[in-house]
């Protein structure tokens, strides 16, 4: 059965990207309590401006930003060459292996630590390790659960977009579906995760929500302008891999078509 696998070029992509798509988004999960500064990431002094009356903004942005362009453009080149729902049930996959991770995150937090890893690593700066883990992996609950939501709910956006574009497209103009699709799918994305971590789990104003929704929005959008071309690249080397045959012949199947 494996041999079987292993032949099948299609499969094997397939597998390798579900791999990549749930690792990349388990990833970006679990490094999201990080909180980093933009400017200062190239080099500038951190700015700072107002959107909705709401004052000293800056691009401030959770580490989680830098993988999760990537899971959009996996997405649309799942979308492309195995169609709307291979891009469903890896998303169900992700998505229920991110939540079964938090649940043994939460599981491990509370395992009795043994007594001398307290202090174990006071020689680096942290006087209590049981806190230094406990603050790393114990994100809010709904913080968890806007993330989660946002991540299936964009998802889906993103996928029917997709499709409603190539419908009008056809094989052409991949730059417009790929990128529109992610557009529209990232702002759906951000507004649902800081409503529901922050507006309903914290009561953030509505103008907070708003101002780093749209702050937030900037980044991921400007970030699918600049990887559209990586998804040119992508789809050139999978066309090498299965050749223009069989890659045309999956690209039909995905639109709900029979190659001809």
């Amino acid at each position: 059965m494996i041999q079987n696998i292993l032949k099948d070029k299609p499969t094997k992509l397939f597998v390798i990207f579900t791999a990549f798509f749930v690792a990349n988004a388990l990833i970006a999960e679990c490094i999201g309590g990080k909180i980093f500064s933009l400017e200062k990431l190239f080099g500038l002094t951190p700015s700072s401006f107002t959107l909705f009356g709401q004052k000293a903004l800056s691009f401030n942005l959770t580490c989680g930003v830098l993988l999760w362009p990537l899971e959009f453009v996996m997405t649309d080149i799942v979308n492309e060459y195995y169609g709307p729902k291979a891009v469903r049930r890896i998303s169900y996959t992700a998505v229920a292996l991110i939540t079964y991770a938090f649940v043994m995150f939460y599981f491990a937090m509370s395992v009795p630590p043994a007594d001398f890893w307290y202090g174990s690593a006071v020689q680096d700066g942290i006087p209590d390790m049981n806190k230094a883990f406990n603050g790393i992996f114990g994100q809010g609950m709904w913080i968890i659960l806007g993330s989660l939501v946002a991540f299936l709910v964009s998802q889906i956006v993103d996928v029917t977009v997709f499709h409603k574009i190539k419908k009008y497209t056809g094989e052409k103009k991949m730059w417009l579906r790929a990128t529109g699709s992610t557009l529209i799918s990232q702002l759906v994305d951000s507004f649902i995760v800081l409503f529901i971590a922050f507006k309903i789990g914290k009561g953030w104003s509505w103008q907070l929500v708003l101002a780093i929704c749209l702050v937030n929005y900037t980044y991921k959008f400007t970030m699918a302008i600049i990887l559209t071309p990586l998804i040119y690249l992508i789809e050139k080397r999978i066309e090498k891999y299965l050749g223009h045959e069989i890659a045309y012949t999956m690209k039909q199947a995905a639109m709900g078509r029979e190659s001809a």
